[in-house]
């Protein structure tokens, strides 16, 4: 399409980099998800990995966003594909998420594991990139992501989420454990540059579980990882995403351009500390969830307002809910757009 705009005219992309932009753009984690009764049409009762490696299915739902009016589409795949292309695979159990086949609990599970795993063993999210980018011709961003070493490894020791589990495991095996973040962090920086050279236009970093560290936690087990991988894997805006994280110091020193904020941060007074950052964020997902059509559009124009037009993407706190009405997700879409 000759009149779409080049990867670098984006809104999205322009505002990433700290440009002056006409508005702030908007996109959602988790955009593409069981919220959306067209996502469950499409995916049609598969199993998750099933799904996400079903390249032309995985296509469809990541762009199920576009009809909505987000300015980028992210890629639909999950964070743990990543070990599994290291040799660990998963399995996503019902209440419990990603459940390892074998957990990494020795020396010789983590040696199975290869930090440097060859491209064709995520031939299928390749694909997918050159799948959504065919189909938008240019008309909006691609994102891709990937999780970062800390929480990746909760879900490759079986732990998870619970973080008092995670630590016995980190106290009692520190060298398979800080193999594996070392390993994790490789391999991450390997698998964004592939698709960063495959033509992503951004990548958001998570860390979903590392806001619950404590400060000598985060500074041992997130914070070296996540300058690290965005030392190692340029070329493109990078995001950084810790949920509610509370280390706002630490995240905005770890060399991502932008950095996403939970509620627990004020937005304008980021804004002013941190002047040379792009911010993402916060309206609260639970507004989305629970609230009125009319308290969603007030909620996100508040943080379109704290944003300042500048060096802001509208996104909210964490990834929208299963329980989320549609009609809420086009309202906060509209007034993120000022429509």
């Amino acid at each position: 399409m000759a009149d779409s705009p080049a990867p670098t005219d984006h809104l999205l992309v322009r505002a990433a980099r700290g440009e002056a932009v006409e508005r702030p753009p908007v996109w959602a984690m988790r955009q593409a998800g069981r919220w959306d009764p067209e996502f469950n049409r499409v995916r049609a009762g598969q199993s998750f990995y099933a799904f996400s490696e079903d390249v032309e299915r995985a296509a469809r739902a990541s762009l199920c966003p576009k009809r909505f009016g987000v300015d980028a589409i992210i890629l639909f795949y999950d964070i743990t594909t990543l070990p599994v292309a290291m040799g660990l695979p998963f399995e996503l159990k019902t209440g419990a998420g990603p459940v390892p086949d074998r957990p990494v609990h020795t020396r010789q599970d983590l040696d199975r594991l290869t930090a440097l795993p060859d491209p064709d063993s995520y031939r299928h999210i390749r694909t997918l990139l050159k799948r959504v980018k065919e189909e938008l011709r240019g008309e909006l961003p691609v994102i891709a992501f990937a999780g970062a070493p800390f929480t990746v490894a909760t879900y490759c020791i079986g732990t998870g989420k619970d973080v008092a589990a995670t630590r016995r495991f980190a106290a009692e095996q520190p060298a398979v454990w800080n193999g594996l973040l070392e390993k994790l962090a490789t391999a991450t920086v390997g698998f964004l540059n592939t698709l960063i050279g495959e033509g992503a236009e951004l990548y958001q970093l998570f860390d979903s579980w590392a806001g619950m560290l404590t400060p000598a936690e985060y500074d041992a087990w997130a914070q070296p990882y996540h300058r690290a991988i965005l030392a190692g894997a340029t070329g493109v805006p990078r995001i950084l995403f810790v949920k509610e994280g509370p280390y706002l110091d630490r995240m905005a020193g770890a060399g991502a351009e932008v950095v996403s904020l939970g509620t627990r941060h004020d937005l304008a007074a980021a804004h002013r500390e941190y002047p040379h950052l792009v911010f993402q964020g916060n309206v609260a997902e639970e507004v989305l969830r629970s609230g009125t059509p009319e308290q969603v559009a007030a909620a996100t124009r508040a943080c379109v307002r704290a944003g300042g037009g500048r060096r802001h993407i509208v996104n909210l706190n964490h990834g929208v809910d299963k329980g989320t009405p549609v009609a809420n997700f086009e309202t906060y879409i509209r007034a993120a757009k000022g429509e």
